[in-house]
This record gives structure tokens, C-alpha cells and sequence, in this order.
């Protein structure tokens, strides 16, 4: 559940008057002396019994999204804090123009070459959305405008595209739109030839196109009302959807479905997946209307991806090699007894990721916690592997469609190096930088300083930290400190850059990443040492990495800021109740709050497919786990940090209630006078804001945030 905002409201706040009895509230213009109540005098709390236990939630009204007042109070939320943060707006402005500023106006992607087309996105100044664009046989021919966003976003508050795709003979391309933040896709068509949008509209979608050889015939995903992806669907241009053909449903709702189409365009791939094992079916794309086939049927605790290139199946599994290994199969013989390996497995090395080629593979690693690269002929299993100086970076395989070729590109970027583009000749072992994202205003990577740091775990375990400061920073323990933490579904915090933080940096922050359990930095034992009933290690993994910088004079309690998202938003929930003494202020995002109530009721999306990461509550073992530390049950009446709570009103992965929820009962339990601020984005979903520079808006608040509990309005 689980993985930005725009602050709405007037810059007065609209307070709420209870109404005792029957008739609508009202809401009226205030000053903010204090934040909103919740109408907690006219309604009834919930009483929710399990296990033969009762639990009572106060604020359970407030999941109803169709009570008007459950809107009123979240506007006046917003409301409160744009009035509370009114005296940083001239900061928040100067914030977001520093961000924005450091943005090439006018940029472009490298082109990619697919299919005798090179394909690019290219941003024009003054515009929030990508053009996606590309050229006939070189770089250099005439630009075709494929997709003007800009042009189609027009009178919506939000949109999204998604699963962009091309049909075989370059005529057709398909996208999925979503103008709301629900991850329900529309899926629409373009005649490129034509330059002009085809009459075919597929609603409920999850934007996964795969074409057919026919370059008539698409296969499609479609959602349940849980937004989980439960089936495949076979459409021909030009027929109604109605029409459309069932070619497989999931009824185990353990399992969600995503679709490909395989490098080699041969096969089309459908993926059903759940979070422990994993299970693939194949088309012939050149037969659409044939069956699909069973690559390796579902067997738990058996993980494993597909792709086909150079007339075999390549396969990443963790058949015999918790950490991954790369085997390969011949069509019509692809069951797991069948499985050669390609590379001898390496139990101390995670693969991450490959990708196939006339004549060798590459696989994307992470040893030791940092990200590598591994040139595999296979001819001779003669290879190569490389990584790279900086002590803490981000690296792995770009988009590389062609098979018969001999370069690839990957990307790198470090917290002090821009993104960056480069292509690797298998032949000769030599990078070409083909592109380092330009960073306006001055930026000199030279300014700065990264380190990679271990923080002693209570039960021994050592949790890195990445952290970037501004050269010539003093370790006296008196620097400001933004602790960023993930910890979730086996996703590795990236080390990588983000040009926003520099407006952190350079008013003498400290920025650090715990790479707490819960993520796969260290292999998929460390992912499978912070989940389910081991789930308390990412928590105690992040308050240990808080202490050892405390310690090691990086920062000091008074100075230290703790920030995640979604999952990470949970994590600051949690550390929130377990040590509210470390920290000066918390930022939450979307977080993940009311963990046991939600995984109570499976019509709620993700909550099923998810019961292999959190537990399900059925079992009263881990109804008792998770209750120990759900954040919303675990509120007490003790001193809390300053907090800034976000929420996203279409929000499908974090249900918009997990955070309004959270904040009415802290202010409601807490024995301090911190200020808790709400924040919710009434048109978008969890992945915030839609435009290029949009997103910057909230960035610039969160900053601001904590500028000014520092005292720093400038």
C-alpha cells in the first residue's frame, strides 16, 4: 500500500462548528488560533471487533469520502495550513524558483532507436507535460510530433499517461490516461499516419498494451474494483470494447497480472504475480487468437521473469538461489526442470535485473549494497563487470529495444552527480557519456562531499547510510539533518540525484538515506528481515540510523528531520510513536497509518495482493504483530515532534483517511503544543501532481516546513 500534493484552501481558515443534531454543519472564516476539530460530538465511534477483541476508532466517519463534511474537513484542513504556513510564503516561492530554475527549459531525452524509429520526450519552456516525439531512420530526420501532453491536458487538473506503445508496423500508437489519481487508465489510440486519434476509447485499464504481429490486435489489463489487475483482454481496432475478449482472468486475489510483449516481439508475456511466487503464460503475437501457454506453472515460494531473445527464453529466478540467478530454456520445453543455468550463481550478489542481446547479457547487480554491472559473452561465458568510485551512487540498464546490437546504455547518477546517460561498447569495454542532465544556476558537483556510513542495528545488523553535506561542513553536532527512509516490498532507496535538494545543501543540511530492512540492499535476506512478523526491524533499523548520526555529531535532536513516503510515510508514523525525542520535525507522505482496520476489509485495494508482504490480520498471530505497531492504534498521550502529514483525496494505494485519521487522533492525544499540519491534494492520487514543475510546489513546502521550525524564513 503503499509506495504530491498541492495545497488548496484560502489563506483564511474555515474552522468547524459542530451542529448538535439533525442539519448540515457549517464552516466559517477564522484566523487559525487553532486547527480544525473533527465533528467527533455528532458522530457515533466505530466499534470493530476481531479475534474476540474490541477496538473503538473515533475518527471512522471520516473514511466515508461520500459525507460532505468528510470533504468540508479536509478543505479546512488545507485551509489551516496555508494559514499557518503563511509567514513562509515568500520562502515557498523562493524555493520553488530555485527548483524550477535549475531545469533546462528546453530539454530532451537521448534517442532511442526501436523499430527504425528513434524516439525521444522533449519539454518546452512554460509547459508542464512531455511531447513525445521521434524520427524516421536517423537522428537527424524530420521531428514527428507523436503526443503533444500539453495540448491534451487542457482543463484538467491532473493527467497522467501511461504505456505508451507503437504497433509493430509504426502506424498505431496506444497510451493510457489517467485525469484523476485512481490508476484507473482510459486507454486510447492514435493513427500516427493520419496524425489524428482513432475512435477506440478502453476504459478501467491498468495502461499494460501488448500489440500483436498484426499491428491490428492489442491484449490489454483490466482492474477490479480493488484496482488490482485481474485480466487480459484482446481488442481489434476499430470494434466497441464491449466486444472485447477474455484471454485469462486471475481469481486468486493473492495475485495481480501485468503484460509485455517480449524483446524479441515473438511472444506476448503475461505476467501473475504475487508478492512470493510467480507464474507466466505465452503467445505466439504472430496467432493472436491462440492459447496461451504455461511457461512454469505457480509453485510457492518460486519467483521468476521472462524474456526471449535470440531464440531462447531467458529466465531470472530464485529456483535454488535466494539472491537470483539467470537461466535460460527453449520454447516448447520451458518448465523449470528444463532450466540451464547461464552464469554461475553468485550467493552473495543480488541480481536485479537483465537484458539480452545478439550474443550476450548483461545483468544488473547490487554487491555489498551498491549497484554493478556484468557483461556476459555467451559464447565463451566470458565477462566483464563494472562499478563505480563514488562511495554511495544509483546505476542500472536504460531502455535498450534492439537485440542485434553491440552497445547498450545504462544510467548512473550519484547525490552529487546529475543524471547521466551512457553506452557501452560490448566490443571494446568503453562508456560514452551521451547525457548528464544540465543543472542551471551554478551547480559545481565539486562543492560537495558523499559518504557511506553503517549504523550498529540493535540486534547487530549493520544499516548503511548514504548521506551528501556541503563541503567544509562542521561535524559538530549542530547541522540540521533530513533522514529519508523506504523500507518496503524489497525496493532499493536509490542513492542517485535530485537537483531540489540543493536548496537543502546549501543552507548547510545534511541529507542522509537510511537503506533500513525492508528494502534489498543487501540481498533479498535483508528484504525478507523486514517484512511480515519481522516487520519491527525496518522501524528499529531507521532509529539506530538516527542515533548513530546523533552521535557521530552529524546533527543533534533539536536539528534533526525525519522524511518518507507512502511505505516511508508509514515508517515516520511509526518512529513517530516509538522515539518522538529523536526527532524536531517529521515529514509523512501519503502514509500508511490505519494498517490494521484497512487489512480487515479485502474490498480495499491492495489489500489482498499485499497479505505476503504485511500478514493478514485473519490469523491472530499476526493481528497481534500488527497491531503492536500499526501507527493510528499506537497514538499515546506523550510529547510528539512537529509534523507535516500530506494525503492525496483519489489515493488508491494509501486510502486518503490512513493520514486525516492519524492527524485528528495525535492532535487529540498529544501533550505537546507542536503544530501538526494536513495537507491533502483534492484532485490527484498517490503519486501527487501530474506536471514537470507542479511537483516542486509541495517539495518547497515540505522545506519550508522545517526552515521555519529552524527559525529560517528568510
Amino acid at each position: 500500500m503503499r509506495s504530491k500534493t498541492r495545497v488548496r484552501g484560502a489563506l483564511l481558515v474555515l474552522s468547524f462548528l459542530a451542529a448538535i443534531g439533525p442539519g448540515p454543519r457549517t464552516w466559517a472564516a477564522e484566523l487559525p488560533q487553532q486547527p480544525p476539530t473533527p465533528p467527533r460530538a455528532t458522530k457515533v465511534p466505530k466499534v470493530l471487533e476481531m479475534h474476540g477483541e474490541k477496538r473503538l476508532d473515533d475518527y471512522f466517519w471520516i473514511n466515508d469520502r461520500t459525507d460532505p463534511n468528510v470533504v468540508a474537513y479536509l478543505e479546512a484542513e488545507n485551509a489551516y495550513a496555508t494559514a499557518v504556513m503563511k509567514s513562509t510564503e515568500r520562502l515557498q516561492a523562493r524555493l520553488f524558483e530555485e527548483m524550477a530554475g535549475r531545469l533546462k527549459p528546453n530539454d530532451r531525452s537521448v534517442p532511442v532507436e526501436d523499430n527504425g524509429y528513434f524516439y525521444y520526450t522533449r519539454h518546452e519552456e512554460g509547459k508542464e507535460y512531455p511531447i513525445y516525439c521521434r524520427r524516421k531512420g536517423s537522428r537527424t530526420a524530420a521531428e514527428e510530433v507523436m503526443l503533444d501532453v500539453n495540448v491534451l491536458a487542457e482543463g484538467h487538473t491532473l493527467y497522467k499517461t501511461a504505456g505508451l506503445t507503437v504497433s509493430p508496423d509504426n502506424r498505431v500508437l496506444a497510451f493510457g490516461v489517467d485525469t484523476s489519481g485512481n490508476l484507473m487508465y482510459t486507454i486510447f489510440f492514435k493513427d500516427l499516419a493520419a496524425g489524428k486519434m482513432l475512435s477506440d476509447a478502453i476504459p478501467g485499464t491498468a495502461a499494460d498494451v501488448a500489440w500483436a504481429a498484426d499491428s491490428r490486435t492489442v491484449f490489454y489489463t483490466t482492474n477490479d474494483a480493488t484496482v488490482r489487475a485481474d485480466r487480459v483482454m484482446r481488442h481489434e481496432l476499430g470494434e466497441p470494447p464491449e466486444c472485447d475478449a477474455l484471454v485469462y482472468e486471475e481469481d486468486d486475489v493473492k495475485f495481480e497480472v501485468s503484460l509485455s510483449l517480449s524483446k524479441s516481439r515473438a511472444y506476448v508475456l503475461v505476467d501473475t504475480s504475487s508478492e512470493d511466487s510467480s507464474e507466466y503464460r505465452y503467445l505466439d503475437s504472430s496467432n493472436p487468437r491462440g492459447k496461451l501457454e504455461i511457461f512454469q506453472a505457480r509453485t510457492p515460494r518460486l519467483r521468476y521473469w521472462v524474456e526471449h531473445g535470440g531464440g531462447k527464453f531467458y529466465i531470472r529466478t530464485d529456483l535454488d538461489a535466494p539472491n537470483f540467478r539467470l537461466m535460460a530454456a527453449d520454447p516448447g520445453s520451458t518448465g523449470k526442470e528444463s532450466w540451464k543455468p547461464v552464469v554461475p550463481y553468485q550467493p552473495k550478489v543480488l541480481l536485479e535485473e537483465f537484458d539480452v542481446f545478439n550474443g550476450y547479457v548483461v545483468l544488473g547487480e547490487r554487491a555489498g549494497g551498491l549497484p554493478r554491472l556484468r557483461v556476459v559473452r555467451l559464447s565463451d561465458r566470458k565477462e566483464r563487470t563494472f562499478s563505480f568510485d563514488d562511495a554511495a551512487y544509483d546505476a542500472g540498464l536504460e531502455k535498450n529495444p534492439e537485440f542485434a546490437t553491440r552497445t547498450f546504455r545504462f544510467h548512473y547518477s550519484s547525490p552529487i552527480v546529475p543524471d547521466s546517460i551512457y553506452e557501452y561498447d560490448i566490443a571494446t569495454g568503453k562508456r560514452r557519456l551521451l547525457k548528464r542532465d544540465p543543472v542551471l544556476g551554478g551547480y559545481d558537483p565539486r562543492n560537495y562531499k558523499v559518504r557511506r556510513l553503517e549504523a550498529p542495528a540493535p540486534d547487530g545488523a549493520r544499516v548503511p547510510i548514504s548521506l551528501v553535506f556541503r563541503k567544509g561542513l562542521r561535524q559538530d553536532g549542530n547541522n540540521p539533518l533530513l533522514l529519508y527512509g523506504y523500507g518496503a516490498y524489497g525496493y532499493s532507496s536509490a542513492a542517485g540525484f535530485a537537483p531540489e535538494r540543493i536548496s537543502l545543501l546549501d543552507r548547510g543540511f545534511v541529507f542522509a538515506i537510511a537503506h533500513v530492512r525492508g528494502g534489498q540492499e543487501l540481498g533479498r535476506a535483508w528484504y525478507e528481515d523486514g517484512k511480515l512478523l519481522h516487520k519491527k526491524n525496518t522501524y528499529s533499523d531507521f532509529i539506530a540510523c538516527a542515533e548513530y548520526l546523533i552521535a557521530g555529531k552529524y546533527t543533534n535532536p533539536a536539528k534533526l528531520f525525519a522524511n518518507g513516503m507512502s511505505a516511508g510515510g508509514m515508517l515516520m508514523a511509526v518512529v513517530a510513536n516509538w522515539r518522538p525525542d529523536l526527532f524536531r520535525g517529521i515529514v509523512a507522505e501519503v502514509p500508511w497509518t490505519d494498517v490494521v482496520t484497512d487489512s480487515l476489509d479485502p474490498n480495499l485495494p491492495l489489500v489482498t495482493v499485499e497479505y505476503e508482504e504485511w500478514g493478514n490480520p485473519g490469523s491472530k498471530e499476526v493481528y497481534d504483530y500488527l497491531l503492536s505497531y500499526s501507527p493510528y492504534d499506537n497514538v499515546k498521550a506523550q510529547a510528539y515532534p512537529a509534523m507535516l502529514a500530506t494525503a492525496a483525496f483519489n489515493d488508491t494505494q494509501v486510502m486518503y483517511w490512513n493520514p486525516a485519521k492519524w492527524v485528528a487522533k495525535l492532535r487529540a492525544m498529544r501533550t505537546d503544543d507542536n503544530v501538526i499540519l494536513l495537507v491533502t491534494n483534492m484532485a490527484s492520487g498517490h503519486s501527487g501532481a501530474s506536471g514537470r514543475l507542479e511537483k516542486y510546489k509541495l517539495t518547497a513546502l515540505k522545506y519550508a516546513f522545517m526552515l521555519n521550525l529552524l527559525g529560517r524564513t528568510e
